[in-house]
């Protein structure tokens, strides 16, 4: 008897130490950053992501001690270098290459950084994740862009627009929103990439 009650404490503590698949992890990771893009991220609930993915709070708060921590969580998470692949020959051709790949996920990006930004500013983790997530891979990949034209000698090495291309393209997909009410759509990044990008490298 003694046994066999000590056995059954025991199963039922690994069974709650047992650790999530890949696979359900990502679950909760793309139903909280979905919840916050579309309802913002002060009405989002770890209760309200264990009612959708069909789990129990708990199984969150285990895993994540505070709704922050899951954020940041899932935002790392969600990193991709989206223009890591980005290699056409020339400087100019990458960034029209650019401006089509930052199209295809401007609206979706945009919306979770502007849902995150008050909550970001309050949480220092929060606002790294989000940083590691959505800003510092493309900074990353557009500066090796701008080294590989230098390589190339399409721009001179000294050229002082070089370190501006950065904030020239992720500047334009956060603030036309606030500007024009509409997320930046191929055709308006491409107008801006032929308009002010190039011309500022001395490209055509």
């Amino acid at each position: 008897m003694t046994s066999q009650a000590a056995e059954v404490p025991q199963s039922a503590a690994a069974s709650r130490r047992s650790k999530l698949t890949p696979e359900r992890e990502q679950e909760f990771f793309d139903a909280v950053l979905e919840q916050i893009r579309e309802c913002g991220y002060d009405a989002v609930t770890m209760e309200g992501v264990a009612a959708v993915t069909r789990c129990s709070k708990s199984t969150l708060y285990r895993q994540w001690k505070t709704k922050p921590q899951f954020v940041a969580a899932a935002l790392r998470a969600s990193r991709c270098p989206r223009f890591a692949g980005v290699d056409t020959g020339s400087l100019a051709g990458d960034l029209r290459a650019v401006a089509r790949a930052a199209a295809e996920w401007s609206r979706r990006d945009t919306k979770l950084h502007q849902a995150l930004g008050h909550a970001a500013m309050q949480d220092p983790e929060l606002a790294r994740a989000l940083r590691e997530a959505l800003v510092e891979p493309e900074v990353r990949a557009l500066q090796e862009i701008v080294r590989r034209g230098v390589e190339r000698e399409e721009v001179p090495a000294g050229h002082p627009a070089l370190e501006y291309v950065p904030a020239q393209v992720l500047g334009v997909l956060r603030v036309r929103p606030l500007l024009e009410g509409e997320y930046a759509d191929e055709e308006y990044l491409t107008r801006f990439v032929e308009a002010v990008v190039l011309p500022s490298l001395g490209l055509t």
